[in-house]
């Protein structure tokens, strides 16, 4: 955690979240440095701000992550920009992006597996054993893989991203 508070009240909340690792009263100028000192670290740096002051930080961080009710520039520097101003939202944007990213990878299977599959029963690879798939049957199974691709992905709507 990157902030310019003082340490004491820093390291209270930083205890309460879980957070091990503390920077306290970093001056405005100085965020974007403490992201690029963790980046040299080979960790990935995910920055959340709303003023003036954060901006570098955002635009140096791997994540960028905007309090919507902040300042334009921070808005514009980020990657993300939360619509409110909670910022327990954080927590919400990381769920869904995970879901998301875990949906694209069954999609991504599920087309290649289909592809895999159908592709050479359509060109005909077992033909001389008497087999043969109609393209019709083949078309059908084409438009019902998108479905299938497409149902999975509206699963992402089960997903409740209120902040707790």
């Amino acid at each position: 955690m990157i902030t310019g508070d003082a340490e004491p009240v820093a390291r209270s909340v930083a205890a309460e979240l879980g957070i091990e690792r503390v920077f306290a009263g970093v001056r405005p100028g100085d965020k974007s440095a403490k992201v690029a000192e963790l980046q040299a670290e080979s960790r990935r740096v995910a920055m959340v701000g709303d003023g003036v002051n954060d901006a570098p930080a955002l635009a140096q961080a791997d994540v960028g992550i905007a309090i919507g009710a902040g300042t334009d520039v921070a808005i514009a520097s980020a990657g993300v920009i939360l619509a409110g101003d909670d910022p327990r939202s954080v927590v919400s944007v990381i769920e869904l992006s995970q879901a998301g990213y875990r949906k694209m990878r069954q999609n991504l299977w599920w087309a290649a597996g289909y592809n895999l599959a159908a592709v050479p029963l359509a060109a005909g690879v077992l033909a001389p054993v008497g087999f043969v798939l109609p393209m019709e049957v083949g078309a059908i199974l084409m438009s019902l893989s998108t479905v299938v691709v497409a149902l999975n992905a509206q699963l992402l709507r089960r997903l409740d991203l209120r902040p707790r």
